[in-house]
């Protein structure tokens, strides 16, 4: 049997990795950009549930002004926002429900929204605690209600 003879190697196929100089490189730039990236990404989070709250805030009211149209008043102290989703036996007139998945919406943190009628800021007040589900607050824990949109 005749076998080939060897050949040596090509300068490219014995250099075709990566030396260990050169991935210490890399991850030094990928830590730099995850450390310049990261907070940037993360206060843009916590903006973002403060927006979702809004929003959720603002069809809640407009689902109160539908069931005030219907019924003629706001929902009780004691029907809450439930009175949106199911029929209250005192609602003559109720059409709804008058939020979409005939659900209440719970805030970005997993609370239950708050009504209060008659409101301290307005006819009614629909407002969230925040982050910390306690009144007051800075930031993700401050309160966000109708009367500040």
């Amino acid at each position: 049997m005749n076998r080939p003879a060897k050949t040596p190697l090509s300068s490219t196929a014995r250099a075709s990795g990566f030396t260990l100089i050169e991935l210490l490189v890399v991850l030094a730039i990928l830590g730099l950009l995850a450390g310049l990236v990261g907070p940037r990404v993360l206060s843009q989070l916590g903006g973002a549930k403060s927006k979702t709250v809004a929003v959720q805030i603002r069809d809640l009211e407009q689902a109160i002004d539908l069931f005030r149209l219907d019924v003629g008043r706001f929902p009780s102290a004691q029907e809450g926002l439930n009175a949106l989703v199911q029929r209250p036996a005192s609602a003559a007139g109720w059409n709804g429900p008058y939020l979409r998945g005939n659900s209440l919406p719970v805030d970005p943190w997993g609370n239950a929204y708050r009504f209060t009628l008659p409101g301290r800021h307005g006819d009614i007040d629909i407002y969230s605690y925040g982050a910390d589900n306690a009144p007051g607050g800075t930031g993700e824990n401050a309160d966000i209600g109708n009367w500040q949109l």
